[in-house]
């Protein structure tokens, strides 16, 4: 039974990845996670008893720790998804980036390294580290520019971006120079179920049944690939399984929708689910909750991504379209209100983000 290490399994995407991991694959999973304001181990309830699972809670910055974990489970292939990953936060407090998304990465490397040089050929030969990222690395795009390949060159804009270009960088350089059998995958911007409220998404939909405002930054006209998370999960499962080893994939959605476009039509799934005149809200609609803020510095006008190659190479598409998983995602929303209440009642609560004040 193949032994699989996961970094920042407690996160939105690895707990996607660990659920069906478990719950699909025969696999053992060992979870490590800091358990920053994201990580959420309710998000794994439904696994946490199964012993296949092992949760072990520490720091991909402490690199003692890190090099004691790693040799303890001795795991035949490791996935990282640990990383500091909102763009807002990443201009209010850049410094906590460079250090989970740079220096965490060049620990975890190491580490491996070294690790992975002790293995017994066999168990080597079938070891890999598959490396996640975020198509936000390529940078912008215009609206008649096509979208983002594995062959695009880095342009990323933000601190958050440009900490995760860094990350790939080092990790290409593992695989080039140490001969570190990696893969990489750059995916689009991510929804569903259990996603931490201050991204836009999980934010419309609590702060249109509270009755709030529902904040679009500038015109609402930035456009974003949204892929479901559980299609997401699904692919790097695959990648890791796979896919070529020093190989890049892109994971897209096919679901291009500006910012404006995704909250209207989270309002109207809302009106179908959760009607106005059955609420104790007093507005007509809640598409009049929608208001328009200052723009974030730098805001990246389009990402798209171009997800053929892993569709031929490994036979990958998104099930869900952006209409039925939008429509999972509400109705997930408002089927788990103690699970999204446990975490408004920690230190976020829906407040505006990277303003540099």
């Amino acid at each position: 039974m193949t032994k699989i290490l996961i970094t920042g399994g407690a996160g939105f995407i690895g707990s996607a990845v660990i659920r069906q991991l478990i719950q699909n694959h025969d696999h053992l999973v060992v979870n490590l996670d800091k358990l920053t304001y994201a990580g959420n181990l309710e998000s794994l309830e439904m696994v946490a008893g199964s012993p296949s699972y092992t949760f072990e809670q520490i720091d991909i910055c402490d690199l003692g720790k890190l090099h004691e974990i790693i040799n303890h489970h001795q795991p035949d292939g490791i996935m990282h998804l640990a990383a500091e990953s909102h763009v807002d936060r990443s201009i209010d407090e850049p410094a906590e980036f460079i250090q989970t998304n740079i220096i965490g990465t060049y620990n975890l490397l190491e580490v491996t390294r070294q690790y992975w040089n002790k293995l017994p050929q066999q168990k080597k030969i079938k070891f890999r580290i598959h490396h996640i990222s975020t198509d936000e690395v390529y940078g912008d795009l215009k609206s008649i520019d096509s979208p983002f390949t594995e062959e695009t060159s880095y342009d990323p804009s933000s601190p958050y971006s440009a900490s995760k270009a860094s990350s790939d960088h080092l990790v290409r350089a593992w695989q080039r120079t140490y001969g570190l059998p990696i893969v990489i995958t750059n995916c689009s911007n991510n929804y569903g179920p259990y996603q931490f409220p201050e991204k836009l998404i999980p934010l419309t939909i609590l702060n249109a049944i509270s009755g709030k405002i529902i904040p679009i930054y500038g015109k609402g006209d930035q456009i974003r690939d949204w892929l479901y998370v559980e299609d997401h999960a699904k692919a790097l499962i695959k990648v890791f399984q796979e896919g070529r080893i020093g190989e890049t994939y892109n994971i897209g959605g096919n679901s291009e929708k500006n910012n404006l476009q995704v909250v209207k039509s989270i309002c109207n799934i809302l009106e179908e689910l959760l009607p106005i005149k059955k609420s104790k809200l007093n507005i007509n609609n809640y598409k009049d909750l929608i208001t328009f803020v200052e723009d974030r510095p730098g805001h990246d006008a389009r990402y798209a991504v171009d997800a053929d190659k892993i569709e031929k190479e490994l036979n990958w598409m998104p099930q869900e379209t952006f209409k039925s998983g939008m429509k999972k995602t509400v109705k997930w929303y408002l089927n788990n209100e103690i699970w999204w209440k446990r975490v408004l009642d920690g230190s976020y609560q829906g407040e505006r983000l990277g303003l540099m004040e």
